[in-house]
């Protein structure tokens, strides 16, 4: 059964001049709301866009140059999205995409769009999945607007929580609860998940949780190093876990998780402990059993589809 806030969505993603790698155009059904995206090579085609003459939001995403591996968004708000976005790519050179948000109906006002950009700021600074290059950080509080107008902005903000994901850019995600909570007792905080381990012969143990399509590795689990495998994927990954704290040295040839982690899949933890390109899908096992995370996601999906 579905519920208000699980409900499907239609999504529609045109692609303007008919390529993949072209500017891109997406929406919701029924949303009057306007989202435009960009890379560096479409950026003339974005900008060009007479819509786009509208109030609106931009986010700038790229790698960040300060941290292996993260990212790095810059938010802004305009009464032209078109003219600010110009602005904001030449006074910015670490961004590979650029977004544009405005509506259909040009029924966003200067109010409107400072309280999103405000909120988008507060939302990602809370997330914590990237580094805001904004200067400052306006108070949405301190953005007033009326009661009904703040409710209309709200729900325009929980279609882009849908909406950026969707075009590839997850900033708002609240971090998962096992990676979050680090002051509440583990057992409360990973209460009620399957809890998935690895007992290699090497010696390496490693327990870790799923948690809203993340794999959180947890603290006091442990990782090889100095293997000698060379790891394609995920070699700069562990340097950057260790260059933050979160892996920490604990005996010869090992490292300790120091904190919680969440990776984007299972062989991307396995690779991190073992230190190779590891299945993860096949290394880790429900905790107390011989069930690999393939069988036991196969079981679930058939458990699943019999109660449909």
């Amino acid at each position: 059964m579905t519920t208000a806030e699980t409900f499907g969505r239609t999504i529609q993603l045109f692609l303007v001049d008919g390529t993949p790698n072209g500017l891109r155009k997406a929406t919701i059904h029924g949303w009057t709301g306007l989202i435009f995206v960009a890379t560096t090579s479409t950026f003339g085609a974005l900008t060009s866009r007479r819509e786009l003459d509208r109030t609106g939001i931009n986010l700038l995403a790229g790698p960040d140059p300060e941290k292996e591996g993260g990212t790095r968004v810059y938010i802004g708000s305009a009464n032209s999205v078109q003219e600010r976005i110009r602005q904001s790519a030449v006074q910015r050179d670490f961004w590979e995409i650029a977004i544009a948000v405005t509506t259909s109906d040009d029924d966003l006002s200067k109010g409107h769009v400072e309280y999103l950009e405000a909120r988008l700021i507060e939302l990602a600074t809370q997330a914590q999945r990237v580094a805001l290059d904004n200067g400052n950080n306006p108070a949405s509080q301190r953005r007033r607007l009326p009661e009904a107008d703040q409710a209309n902005m709200e729900q325009f903000l929980a279609n882009l929580k849908i909406m950026l994901p969707v075009i590839g850019l997850d900033l708002l995600k609240p971090q998962p609860r096992a990676a979050s909570l680090v002051s509440t007792p583990v057992e409360q905080r990973t209460s009620g998940e399957v809890k998935f381990e690895m007992r290699h012969k090497t010696g390496v143990q490693a327990t870790a949780v799923e948690e809203d399509g993340e794999f959180i590795v947890l603290e006091g689990s442990q990782a090889l190093i100095n293997t000698g495998h060379v790891q394609q994927s995920y070699g700069r990954l562990k340097k950057s876990l260790v260059d933050q704290g979160i892996l920490v040295p604990s005996a010869p040839n090992m490292l300790v998780f120091a904190k919680p982690h969440a990776f984007n899949s299972p062989s991307a933890a396995a690779a991190v402990v073992l230190d190779r390109n590891s299945n993860g899908r096949i290394e880790w096992k429900v905790q107390g059993s011989r069930q690999s995370y393939h069988e036991w996601q196969q079981a679930r999906i058939a458990i699943d589809g019999v109660s449909a």
